[in-house]
């Protein structure tokens, strides 16, 4: 690669930093932002490159993945998830599916509490899968235990 001795380059006005022309990203620096052509000391921020509707996204998928981190449920269950329910809160006008339900792992204090099994009625302690299904239009979840008989059919 040829050295850049001869390119035209400026200082930043934001960052103070050497900048080439060729690098420039719609005219503003690719480090701080700042307008480069107008040489002005105001730097702006990247508001037309990062669209508010795409940030809310970010987030929204970020605070579902910790919920549901935190519950123990598996990364593949929870992209899944999300990819499933892609476009239910972005105002569409036909109504998509936001329920779910996860298998997660017992706690300890799951493991060690008397259980009732939500298909047959039994009481177990050991054993069994725990499941967690909801809404994400509605708020808390709604947690269901299967003992090991009825887990195997």
């Amino acid at each position: 690669m040829a050295p850049r001795v001869n390119a035209r380059h400026t200082t930043c006005p934001g960052c103070q930093q050497e900048v080439f022309l060729e690098e420039l990203v719609s005219g503003r620096c690719p480090l701080c932002g700042c307008e480069l052509e107008d040489t002005e000391d105001v730097c702006e921020g990247f508001d037309d490159v990062i669209d508010r509707s795409d940030l809310a996204w970010l987030l929204f998928h970020y605070f579902l993945y910790r919920k549901f981190e935190a519950l123990g449920a598996s990364p593949v269950q929870t992209l899944s998830l999300i990819s499933r329910c892609e476009g239910a809160f972005s105002g569409d006008t036909t109504p998509r599916e936001t329920t779910y339900e996860l298998e997660v792992p017992m706690t300890l204090g799951d493991r060690i509490r008397v259980k009732r099994c939500t298909s047959c009625g039994r009481l177990f302690l050991f054993g069994g899968k725990k499941r967690i299904s909801g809404d994400l239009a509605r708020a808390g979840d709604e947690v269901r235990y299967t003992c090991r008989d009825c887990r195997s059919e």
